[in-house]
């Protein structure tokens, strides 16, 4: 018997195997096993950052306080307060304006405090005008 490989045969016999250990194979050496540690500590922590966030009260204020409003980080609104003085049954307009007013403070400090506690949040500024793609302005 021919102990001599066959053209068939050659290129499978002569085939040199690499063992990395199955990790980064193909992958130019990168550690799976960190990369995904590492993904699963950035839950964790974002976990953690909603629900500090979500017990965070701010208060939205206009008229110099007038009005106030209070809300959580997740949008609960717990108060709102009228100073009497600026109540006037004549001119219910200027009231109404001031309670939106509040809303709007209040709503953009929640709002900053979401983009604060996110560490993707600059990232599509730096995109240029790639940013409107992902909901950007």
């Amino acid at each position: 018997m021919n102990n001599e490989p066959t053209p068939d045969h050659a290129s499978v016999e002569s085939a040199e195997v690499i063992d990395d250990g199955g990790v980064g194979a193909g992958l130019g050496g990168l550690d799976l096993g960190s990369l995904l540690g590492a993904a699963q500590s950035m839950q964790a922590q974002l976990l953690e950052d909603q629900q500090r966030i979500g017990a965070t009260v701010v208060e939205g204020k206009s008229g110099g306080g007038a009005v106030s409003v209070a809300v959580t980080g997740g949008y609960e609104f717990q108060s709102v307060t009228i100073r009497p003085d600026v109540v006037d049954p004549d001119d219910l307009t200027m009231l109404e304006d001031l309670l939106l007013a509040a809303l709007r403070d209040a709503a953009a400090q929640v709002g900053a405090l979401h983009a604060a506690s996110n560490p993707l949040a600059g990232l599509a500024d730096g995109l240029g005008g790639l940013g409107g793609l992902f909901g950007g302005a």
